[in-house]
């Protein structure tokens, strides 16, 4: 039984002193459910992506999702982690529950809140997503992970310190035309790629352009089978998922491979019967632009090493041949880590069913992309969405 997109909300990403976790769910769920036209008592299944890992004092959070509207009281709620995958392990743990029948309506929230905590424990908490006994005491916290990653590259297939800039110029730009975004500035290449006081090197040749943003933000959507789909107002359907999930510790893997992002592209487009050339555009995981670049080659979009070609001649470009990131993806969206995953789900929903913002829509796009890694490539995470014909 395939799964169905039918409804989903999304709060603008950035910084909200005057928001917490209960009221981010709050808001996402009863707007998806709105938006689904369906009522509270219709949900069958709720699924929570919350990584927080230290973010917010109140733990145990499932049960928050029913703050939304007494009907959702007594409805199976679970809340999921995986590192920064935690919004898509949610999502797909939803599609799960459609697919064997267990449920009707799913109703999937992702959600974080990372700005009110201090700076040096944002570091501690994201660097809980990597495997401690080797990483630990790594300088910078998960951008020190993800800066030798970048200089083991660099030293391998030399400077790719223009292709980065370009990444993250090109993620800025796409940015400007999304209204669910945290920074929507078009910085241009220049100020990626220079160093500058504006822009200094945070860890090995990864300047703060290569970042992505602290954040505050939720992301819902409602699933359905696509027979239920095909009498309701809106439908993108789930035409391919797919999980690998690598081993924790890099010294037991090429940390320049990224091979279970590999695996499950592989994996996925197999299912869903195309391949990636078929794609109308790809929504990835740039936490840092060393990320995206690896992940060109991980998805088969160059050879290894060669990843720089796929931005240096513009195929990644919102004009090129398989536009990546079109919403401005991590780098300018923002990157609430439980709501990452919904969010890119929500942002592929939105271009497939011609509802993305002006500016940001692709011309009549037919078979969307995602990929969400959790870790540096441990929990890696593809779906294939297509518009309900």
């Amino acid at each position: 039984m395939t799964a169905s997109i039918v409804g989903w909300a999304h709060t603008p990403f950035g910084k909200f002193d005057t928001e917490t976790v209960e009221s981010l769910v709050v808001k996402v769920a009863n707007e998806a459910i709105a938006d689904a036209g369906i009522a509270a008592g219709d949900v069958d299944e709720i699924v929570l992506g919350h990584f927080n890992a230290g973010f917010s004092p109140q733990d145990f959070t499932a049960s928050l999702v029913l703050q939304a509207d007494p009907a959702l009281r007594f409805k199976p709620a679970t809340r999921v982690e995986n590192a920064c995958a935690t919004g898509s392990a949610a999502v797909h743990q939803g599609i799960r529950a459609i697919a064997v029948g267990a449920a009707k309506f799913v109703l999937v929230v992702g959600v974080e809140q990372m700005t009110r905590t201090p700076s040096a424990e944002i570091g501690k908490n994201l660097l809980k997503a990597s495997y401690l006994p080797e990483d630990g005491e790594v300088v910078g916290g998960f951008a020190g992970v993800f800066g030798k990653i970048a200089q083991a590259y660099f030293q391998k297939y030399g400077d790719q310190s223009d292709a980065l800039a370009m990444i993250a110029a090109k993620n800025h730009k796409n940015g400007v035309a999304n209204p669910y975004a945290q920074m929507r500035k078009d910085f241009g290449f220049e100020f990626c790629r220079a160093e500058s006081e504006k822009n200094p090197y945070v860890a090995g040749p990864l300047k703060r352009t290569d970042c992505s943003l602290v954040s505050d933000g939720a992301a819902a959507l409602v699933l359905t089978d696509s027979e239920t789909a095909k009498s309701m107002g809106k439908a993108v359907n789930v035409r391919a998922t797919a999980h690998a999930q690598d081993f924790l510790p890099m010294s037991k893997r090429d940390m320049l491979q990224f091979e279970g992002c590999t695996v499950a592209w592989q994996r996925a487009l197999q299912q869903a019967g195309v391949q990636l050339s078929d794609l109308s555009f790809v929504e990835t995981h740039d936490c840092f632009t060393v990320a995206e670049l690896i992940e060109y080659e991980a998805m088969g979009l160059t050879p290894k090493g060669q990843g720089a070609r796929a931005i240096l001649e513009g195929w990644t470009q919102k004009d090129g041949k398989l536009p990546v990131n079109p919403s401005g993806g991590l780098k300018a969206k923002g990157h609430p880590i439980g709501a990452t995953g919904v969010s890119m789900h929500v942002m592929t929903a939105m271009q497939l069913s011609g509802q993305a913002p002006e500016g940001m829509q692709l011309k009549n796009p037919q078979l969307g992309g995602i990929f969400n890694m959790g870790g540096a490539a441990v929990a890696n995470y593809v779906s294939v969405l297509e518009p309900a014909k």
